[in-house]
């Protein structure tokens, strides 16, 4: 499938030539090439689905990462338990089936794209209070009260809600979730979140409150949770990617003990190597997100009402706009990124590959093609054949002309990705280079 797409790619001008008399030996750099789309903050609809993971295929990326649930809405309909998509969901339109799910995987199968679902817990939970109230922590509260400091908030942004491991009806839930996901996922690993545990949304619950008062820790009430669900995830013959944060967070999180290396893959999200370094000296797998180099809506501002951040008089330091992963990740940021910067070579061996990653709270089906293509496509050809020449040296001259032509290519064939330069550079070729370093 992938040497059909590069044979597409040497049919070039109008009317169409072929290039020939050419041997080609190719093979990706990393295995896990992919791409993760947030459809709870924003419902993207089954046809947008199909169109992304149609253009994953085209870049050769090989994974569609599906964070499919958060705290602002529960859109999978679960068999067992239907009342989360039921009272979760942002409406009837806007659920995905297992009808739904089976489209989606068949066509990543057909384009040789892995779907991997994320059913992220136990933070981000807050839509699965709609249907259990009883098995979620501060669910519906205002995320950040007033008076307060930063360190008192209930959640790291509007939308609060974490599973509370305390609860036995917890478990209940969360394994038929578990098990009806991993039927209708047939892929290897399923991502088990365990992201962005805010301590303030536990410490305001009673039984917590009661678990603390006997000199318990939120990270033992972390741990708890982790060793009631994750052998349950691999006795269903799955490997589990977490957030880094679980082993990572200065503030909760587990003990290696908990987190077995050959069942667990951890993706990393913050602070760019410095954690991938910390992940696989812990001797664990890495799939890099770093935010700083992959996070693809960053750099659009905050979706935060009554910011006081953007009221700054002309001529004061606009800082990053608002948004905390500031600035906008451009295509060249993402092609000179190396995934495994500062490792050995025997380290560089645990990371598996990278995610591009388009959180939604200010994308939806609008804007889904632009915000990721072709940043995305560059990317794919960092991880595939990296980003450098046979002589070491970085390649992102030759990679502009290249990528903006492949850039029309993927107009034609129904994306909508946004452009990096002018027509005229293209039917131009090295004229909107500079020959000056900056």
């Amino acid at each position: 499938m992938r040497g059909l797409e590069t044979f597409s790619q040497l049919v070039y001008s109008n009317p169409s030539r072929a290039a020939c008399g050419l041997y080609i030996s190719d093979a990706p750099l990393f295995a896990h090439r992919g791409i993760m789309l947030d459809t709870s903050r924003n419902y993207f609809g089954i046809g947008d689905l199909l169109r992304l993971i149609r253009a994953i295929s085209m870049n050769k990326l090989n994974v569609f990462h599906w964070h499919i649930t958060d705290s602002h809405s529960f859109p999978l309909v679960v068999p067992s338990e239907p009342e989360l998509a039921a009272k979760g969901a942002y409406g009837e339109e806007m659920m995905y089936t297992a009808a739904d799910v089976q489209t989606v995987v068949e066509y990543g199968m057909e384009f040789g794209v892995r779907v991997i679902p994320e059913i992220d817990m136990p933070a981000h939970t807050g839509s699965w209070g709609e249907a259990y109230p009883d098995i979620v922590t501060c669910a519906n509260k205002f995320w950040w009260p007033a008076e307060s400091d930063w360190t008192d908030r209930l959640a790291a942004e509007p939308g609060t809600g974490q599973l509370n491991p305390l609860n036995p009806k917890t478990y209940e839930v969360v394994k038929n979730v578990v098990n009806d996901v991993v039927s209708m996922f047939p892929d290897q690993f399923y991502h088990a979140g365990a992201d962005e545990i805010t301590p303030n949304c536990w410490k305001i619950d009673p039984l917590i409150q009661a678990f603390l008062s006997r000199n318990g820790t939120l990270s033992e009430i972390l741990e708890t949770f982790v060793n009631a669900t994750l052998p349950y995830i691999v006795s269903l013959n799955r490997t589990v990617i977490y957030w880094e944060d679980v082993l990572l967070d200065a503030n909760v999180k587990v003990s290696p003990s908990f987190l077995p290396r050959e069942n667990v893959i951890l993706q990393s999200w913050n602070s760019g190597p410095i954690n991938v370094k910390k992940i696989v000296d812990s001797g664990y797998r890495a799939i890099v997100s770093s935010s700083d180099f992959y996070y693809l809506d960053c750099g659009h501002g905050d979706f935060i009402g009554n910011d006081s951040e953007y009221n700054l008089p002309p001529g004061t330091d606009q800082g990053q706009g608002g948004s905390w992963c500031g600035p906008f990740k451009t295509w060249q940021t993402i092609y000179n990124y190396d995934i495994t910067y500062g490792l050995t070579e025997e380290e560089s061996k645990l990371v598996i590959g990278g995610e591009a990653a388009l959180w939604s709270e200010q994308a939806d089906w609008t804007v889904l093609d632009a915000r990721v293509w072709p940043r995305g496509a560059a990317m794919g050809e960092a991880l595939w054949s990296g980003n450098r020449d046979e002589m070491g040296n970085k390649r992102f001259a030759e990679a502009t002309d290249r990528l903006s032509e492949w850039r029309w290519r993927m107009v034609t064939r129904g994306i909508g990705a946004e452009p990096i330069q002018p027509l005229w550079c293209i039917k131009n070729p090295g004229m909107c280079n500079t020959v000056h370093p900056f």
